[in-house]
């Protein structure tokens, strides 16, 4: 008996250094992430599988820039930080539909929010958030410049990127300009997945002119919340 209770511990214990293992090897790791959450991240499917039953979703929403910080001036002369908040705010507005789903927002007013601090980032870690998305609006200085972009930094945020770039350009109707990875704070320390979303180019008058309306932002926040549940494999 306890020969074989000595060998099963034995195969137990193969077994679970060549799953660490395999889990360094296929490059998961960040070395802002503990070892637990990277597990997690590897065998959950999308990471839905291993979210404990019964409770929402936490989503982080962040709209881009606010007060002193203006972001992009459009083709109008309205600013990025008021597109990005009505825009947010039209996706929190939706999700309270969705009992699976638990929106927070990095500012729900024209509030500045310090780069330097790293506080859009910092409260979703703290939040313990399982998913993160930053809202923006596009500039060129050729105003013919069109389309929609999201971004993305760590590996496993690509598929979210995915799904979310699919989920906004046929919400939006804009050019799809892509998946593409880039050096963002907010998407870079995360310790979730995370996404930064171009919706469109501010400085192309016809995309602004959409982009400013309320039939076009709920559009685009309805696009938003249809690609959060489709990642997280809700109903």
């Amino acid at each position: 008996m306890r020969k074989s209770v000595l060998i099963v511990t034995c195969l137990l214990s193969v077994a679970l250094i060549v799953l660490l293992y395999g889990i360094r090897s296929a490059g998961l790791s960040r070395g802002s992430i503990d070892l637990n959450h990277r597990m997690i991240s590897f065998l959950g499917q999308n990471g839905a599988a291993s979210h404990p039953p019964g409770t929402p979703y936490k989503v982080v929403i962040d709209p881009g820039h606010g007060g002193k910080d203006r972001g992009a001036t459009g083709a109008s002369g309205n600013f990025e930080k008021d597109f990005t908040l009505r825009l947010a705010l039209k996706v929190e507005e939706l999700a309270k539909k969705e009992t699976e789903i638990e929106v927070h927002l990095t500012r729900t007013d024209d509030r500045f929010i310090s780069s330097a601090d790293r506080e859009r980032p910092k409260l979703a870690n703290d939040l313990g958030a399982d998913l993160f998305i930053s809202i923006h609006g596009n500039t060129y200085e050729d105003a013919s410049v069109s389309g929609t972009e999201t971004y993305y930094y760590h590996d496993d945020s690509l598929p979210l990127a995915e799904i979310m770039q699919k989920h906004v350009v046929q919400g939006s109707g804009f050019r799809d300009r892509g998946v593409k990875k880039e050096n963002y704070f907010v998407v870079k320390d995360t310790e979730m997945p995370a996404v930064l979303i171009e919706t469109g180019y501010l400085t192309n008058p016809q995309e602004e002119a959409q982009m400013l309306g309320d039939e076009a932002q709920y559009r685009i926040a309805g696009s938003i919340l249809d690609g959060i549940k489709e990642y997280l494999q809700l109903d």
